[in-house]
C-alpha cells in the first residue's frame, strides 16, 4: 500500500531545519526536496538541470511554508561546492542537515575506462561529499550539531554488471560516512548512508525493460517497485531528533533486494 501525503510521519523536530540536498531537480533528489518542505523545513538544493529545478519550485511553493530555494552548481568544481554551501549558510541561517544526493550510474565498460574517465567518475559520485561535509562542519558546528546523510547504492552490495566505477565510488561512500560519523560525534555531528535498492523514476526506466523491471521484483522480498517518497520517508527519520542515537552506519531501503 503507498502512503498518502496526508498520511505521512510528521517530524516536528524538522521544522525550520535548514537543510541543503544536492542533485535535487529530479528522481529522489526531487522527492527529498518535497518531503522536507512538506516538514516546514527550509530547503536549499543544487543541480544543474534548470529547467527541472524551476518546475520543482514553482510547484511547491504554494502553500509552503518555507519555498525552496535553488542554485545551480557544477559539483565537479570544490570551489563551487564550497561557495554554495557558504551560500547556503547564509540564505538559510545556518546549516542543519546536508544531503549528498547528486550522483550518476552511467553504464560504463571495464576496458573503456581511461585514467581521465576514473577522476570524472570519482569527481561525480564520491569527491564532492567529502568537501560538501568538510565546508558543512563550521556551520554546524556553530549551531550545536547536524546530520549529514550520504545516498550510496545497492549495486555494489549485489555486484551489478557495467559500473565498475561507480560501485566503487558508492562503496567507498560508506567508507566515508563511518569515517566521518566517528571523527564529527563529540561536535553533535551524525553521519550515516542511506541505500537505496532500485528506485523508479525516469533515468532508472532508461535502463530497465517491463521485463527486467519484474526481475528485480521477483529478486526482492517485497512486491513493488520503491519510489523516491520511500526514501524521503527513511531519510527524514535519520535526519530528524528521533534518531539522535544513528550514526555511522548504512540504512538499507532496498525492499529486501540483497
Amino acid at each position: 500500500m503507498v502512503v498518502q501525503p496526508d498520511q505521512r510521519a510528521r517530524y516536528p523536530s524538522l521544522a525550520g531545519k535548514r537543510v541543503l540536498v544536492t542533485g535535487g531537480a529530479s528522481g529522489i533528489g526531487a522527492g527529498l526536496v518535497e518531503a522536507f518542505v512538506a516538514q516546514g523545513a527550509r530547503v536549499l538544493f543544487c543541480d544543474v538541470a534548470d529547467d527541472a529545478a524551476g518546475a520543482l519550485v514553482a510547484r511547491l511553493a504554494p502553500g509552503a511554508a518555507h519555498a525552496p530555494l535553488y542554485r545551480r552548481c557544477d559539483l565537479t568544481d570544490v570551489e563551487a561546492v564550497r561557495a554554495l554551501v557558504a551560500e547556503a549558510d547564509t540564505a538559510l541561517g545556518g546549516l542543519d542537515v546536508l544531503i549528498n544526493n547528486a550522483g550518476n550510474d552511467d553504464r560504463h565498460s571495464f576496458a573503456d575506462v581511461t585514467p581521465a574517465y576514473w577522476d570524472d567518475r570519482m569527481a561525480v559520485n564520491l569527491r564532492h561529499l567529502f568537501f560538501a561535509a568538510q565546508a558543512a562542519i563550521p556551520a554546524m558546528r556553530r549551531g550545536g550539531g547536524g546530520a549529514i546523510l550520504n545516498l550510496g547504492s545497492i549495486s555494489w552490495h549485489l555486484g551489478l554488471k557495467e559500473m565498475p566505477l561507480y560501485q566503487a565510488a558508492k562503496a567507498a561512500i560508506e567508507g566515508l560516512t563511518r569515517a566521518l560519523a566517528r571523527d564529527l560525534g563529540r561536535d553533535g555531528i551524525r553521519v550515516a548512508t542511506v541505500v537505496p535498492g532500485n528506485v523508479r523514476t525516469p533515468r532508472q526506466e532508461r535502463w530497465y525493460t517491463p521485463e527486467g523491471e519484474a526481475e528485480i521484483v521477483a529478486a526482492q522480498c517485497l512486491d513493488g517497485r520503491i519510489q523516491p517518497a520511500d526514501v524521503a520517508a527513511l531519510v527524514l527519520f535519520l535526519a530528524s531528533d528521533d534518531a539522535r542515537m544513528c550514526t555511522g552506519h548504512p540504512y538499507f531501503i532496498d525492499a529486501g533486494w540483497r
